[in-house]
């Protein structure tokens, strides 16, 4: 079955150089952007309901940057002054980059980890007596918890965000050979929005572990996956099937 067609389950690049444009020209496919998911702000009145001032912590983790748009939304709805000297702890370089939007880079304290979330260890060992405030979504990764109760820290998690199912009754008549997803819980929205859907011909492909569990556990076939040695980006793995299921096109 060749690909003509593929809905991938995010908002569309901001980007003109984006690999899902190159993908589109360079195959002849139509890549069209819906996010099957979206992310809502929890209240400053619902954040104190779980007991969390913001002027009790010295430090901040950041694991994305809708914790970090959250955080300072937070801070202003709260009319709480970020100090100079409260610390940052980002997940990866992109975090810390996202994060001059809200401050001067250079005048605070700004730790990097390089990709996961385990890699912060160190940096927060080293910071051990510091009271880490930990603004998340209602879906905090397990790897988060368990590493910070390894290395014995005072850490508080708080909800400073949702991630919501997005309306998609639109696209009940609308056919794609490819849907990408890159969450458990895209999967689950795409069940909560069609509850009678039936793959038949339709090629799934995902991103990550946990949503490849989330979609075998609804009776899909997983037909593309990603990241892999081969394929460590979601647009090279659809680019591989692609060539191999437009051959002689």
């Amino acid at each position: 079955m060749k690909v003509k067609t593929i809905l991938v389950s995010q908002p569309e690049p901001k980007v003109e150089n984006s690999p899902y444009f190159e993908l589109q020209q360079k195959h002849k496919v139509k890549i069209d952007f819906r996010p099957f998911i979206h992310v809502e702000g929890v209240n400053a009145k619902e954040i104190r309901l779980q007991k969390i001032d913001l002027n009790h912590y010295t430090a901040i983790i950041l694991t994305s940057k809708n914790a970090v748009d959250h955080f300072f939304r937070v801070a202003d709805e709260m009319r709480y002054k970020v100090p100079e000297g409260l610390k940052y702890f980002c997940q990866s370089e992109a975090i810390a980059f996202y994060l001059q939007k809200y401050v001067v880079y250079r005048k605070r304290k700004i730790y990097v980890g390089p990709k996961d979330f385990a890699d912060l260890s160190p940096l927060i060992k080293k910071y051990k007596d510091e009271k880490f405030l930990l603004p998340a979504s209602d879906q905090l990764n397990a790897d988060a918890p368990i590493t910070l109760n390894a290395l014995k820290v005072d850490w508080t998690p708080a909800v400073f965000y949702r991630t919501v199912m997005s309306d998609l009754s639109d696209l009940a008549d609308v056919y794609y050979d490819v849907l990408a997803f890159f969450s458990p819980t895209g999967i689950k929205s795409l069940f909560m929005n069609f509850p009678d859907f039936e793959q038949n011909d339709t090629r799934i492909a995902v991103f990550g572990s946990t949503t490849q569990k989330e979609a075998l556990d609804h009776g899909l076939r997983v037909d593309i996956l990603a990241p892999t040695p081969a394929t460590p980006s979601m647009t090279m793995a659809l680019e591989k099937y692609i060539i191999e299921a437009n051959k002689g096109k």
